[in-house]
């Protein structure tokens, strides 16, 4: 089998992010259950591409104005805004399983590439705090390079960067519109739904 690279998103897919779960134990008297968990979601992090945490994961803005901009936004308190961003970096945890397929992938000898929406001061955390992001040999942080995931100027970035060869290369992600955004730049790209189900695809495509 011919040396590959497949491309990895982080949140979702290799480490823990559950933010309903960070509302509702973080801020309770505003997220008592899922619904209002979603709707302080929503108002925290606004829309993809738009917004002030936006504007953090692409590194332009650091947490304190950020919280501060947010409780300006959206009335919630400015102490419990800073205790959510504060304890972001412990939530997001390698799974278990996500770091065994990484495993599985190492074995078969492929190129491995990280590339995800994340501030500086989380992706900081995680090189540090857990080996399994030493395993990638290039790790694109969207707080490093300014661009976020879906915009097609980072895709074609990471393309012309890594000199990747499409035709052998697959990205990763959990977001459909991210998938689709990859797909329309050339790349083959694979929706992730759980480790379990990325291997049978990755075995069934010949990945591994």
């Amino acid at each position: 089998m011919s040396r590959r690279t497949l491309v990895f998103d982080a949140g979702g897919v290799i480490v823990h992010w559950q933010p309903l779960a960070l509302m509702r134990r973080l801020m309770p008297e505003h997220a008592h259950d899922d619904a209002s968990a979603r709707r302080v979601a929503a108002a925290v992090f606004q829309t993809q591409l738009a917004g002030d945490w936006s504007g953090f994961d692409r590194g332009q803005i650091e947490p304190a104005p950020l919280a501060e901009r947010i409780a300006e936004r959206t009335g919630y308190p400015l102490a419990a805004l800073q205790a959510l961003i504060a304890a972001i970096p412990a939530h997001i945890q390698p799974m278990p399983a996500s770091v065994a397929l990484l495993e599985s992938v190492c074995d078969a000898g492929h190129r491995m590439v990280l590339l995800s929406n994340m501030p500086r001061p989380f992706a900081d955390h995680l090189e540090a705090a857990h080996a399994c992001f030493g395993w990638f040999e290039a790790r694109i942080f969207s707080g490093r390079v300014g661009l976020l995931k879906p915009e097609a100027t980072l895709f074609d970035h990471v393309r012309d960067n890594l000199a990747l060869d499409l035709e052998h290369s697959l990205f990763i992600d959990d977001h459909s519109d991210n998938v689709s955004a990859a797909r329309a730049c050339g790349w083959q790209a694979l929706h992730f739904e759980s480790a379990a189900q990325c291997e049978r695809a990755l075995r069934d495509g010949g990945w591994l």
